[in-house]
């Protein structure tokens, strides 16, 4: 096979500056011998063998430089490429700059893996050595640290992203850095809350924020009603000796959906709820029954000792829900009139739950859709999810504390 070029178009020959100064300059001379330049430029390029376009070319620029015909000078062309390599080098960098902006957010200077990370991402686009220059990074400090094998530090971070983003993900995308780290340690994989918070900074994931509450309750005008026996005191020593009520709102594509819940103060245990797209008495009585049987049922527990807390919703004042509860042998307490911090607990869990579930994964359908979802929900709450008023366990665990502490100390008094 030939090894001849196949293009239709010949390559451009490169003649040395040597070579295009003495054809010019024979040109010259002939011009100033013969008085005459017709046919000169072909006769001079035809003896030095090159072609007579290009010659033409030279010493028209000859001309030019030397102020006998107008034009761009070589001196002018040579400074205005260098003014355009220049521009484009600049746009470049600024290019590189508005990336970089967007890449690294912190305030301080980036770490050499972020920096190589950006490097390694856009190093296609603009090439390793402007983005260095741009960035005053040393490219060999990039080669290094790309050659260098992962240091231990890395892959243990590389292997705690991976628990961090599997923790985040399976509670509801809301634990924080705090959580995280308790959830850890109950794993047996002790880490520095600071090492989890800078980790989560670089997965780009953070914890709830909870919004603003909007006013739920319907007060009820009857003259007499129940005293506030809790007093905004939110503690019990046992489960079942304080339960506080309430009821929130969800937004659905159908139309409003009510839901009403129980809460154990002990544990702070959802122990009754029931959804509805009603406001009526039922709503909170349905809450109600579900936690007097889920109580009796579970542990088989004795009710004498329960005060029943809610707001001044004349659900919970109705005369059906206010018999249940005597009936069940529970005493009611109301707190004050507009105040929500007399049921602050209650309405500390309905922020909860718009947070962490309604907010986070709506829109939603309608009620079906809400009281699936409140399932899976409250099982997660009731049984995985960490509490910090427990002591960073979810509330069955720490119930079961409560039970197996109670029956060893009844074993105990019999063995005396």
């Amino acid at each position: 096979m030939s090894g001849r070029s196949t293009s239709p178009h010949p390559a451009q020959r490169r003649y040395p500056p040597e070579l295009k100064e003495r054809a010019v300059r024979m040109v010259q001379e002939a011009v100033e011998q013969s008085g005459e330049s017709f046919g000169v430029i072909t006769r001079v390029a035809r003896q030095l063998g090159i072609g007579a376009e290009s010659l033409r070319n030279w010493v028209r620029q000859a001309e030019i430089d030397g102020g006998q015909r107008p034009g761009t000078s070589t001196d002018e062309a040579k400074r205005i490429a260098e003014l355009e390599r220049e521009v484009r080098e600049l746009r470049r960098a600024n290019e590189i700059l508005k990336a970089a902006s967007a890449f690294f957010r912190q305030r301080t200077r980036p770490s050499t893996a972020q920096m190589n990370a950006f490097i390694d991402a856009h190093r296609d686009r603009f090439g390793v050595a402007p983005i260095c220059r741009a960035l005053q990074v040393a490219p060999s400090t990039y080669y290094a640290a790309r050659n260098r094998p992962p240091s231990v530090r890395a892959v243990r971070d590389e292997h705690l992203k991976t628990e961090i983003a599997r923790i985040y993900q399976d509670n509801y995308s809301c634990y924080g850095a705090r959580k995280i780290y308790h959830q850890l340690r109950r794993e047996g994989l002790p880490v520095a809350r600071c090492t989890i918070q800078r980790l989560m900074s670089e997965m780009g994931i953070a914890g709830l924020v909870r919004g603003t509450a909007r006013r739920t309750t319907i007060t009820s005008d009857q003259t007499e009603r129940p005293a506030d026996l809790v007093q905004r005191d939110f503690h019990a020593a046992a489960p079942n000796r304080l339960w506080v009520a309430d009821l929130t709102y969800i937004r659905t594509w159908s139309g409003w959906v009510y839901a009403a819940f129980v809460i154990d103060v002990y544990s702070r245990m959802v122990v009754g709820w029931q959804t509805a797209t009603h406001l009526r008495t039922d709503l909170a009585l349905d809450a109600l029954e579900m936690a007097i049987w889920r109580r009796g049922h579970d542990a088989g527990a004795d009710l004498s000792e329960l005060v029943h807390h809610s707001d001044r919703g004349v659900q919970y004042l109705s005369i059906r829900y206010t018999e249940r509860l005597a009936d069940a042998g529970a005493v009611a307490s109301v707190g004050s009139r507009g105040d929500s911090y007399d049921n602050a607990l209650a309405e500390s869990f309905n922020g909860l739950f718009k947070a962490e579930l309604i907010r986070r994964y709506g829109p939603w359908k309608g009620l079906d859709d809400v009281e699936l979802a409140t399932l899976e929900y409250l099982d997660w709450y009731n049984h995985r999810r960490l509490h910090t008023a427990c002591g960073d366990i979810p509330p069955a665990e720490y119930e079961a504390i409560h039970y197996r502490h109670q029956q060893a100390a009844a074993t105990a008094a019999e063995t005396k």
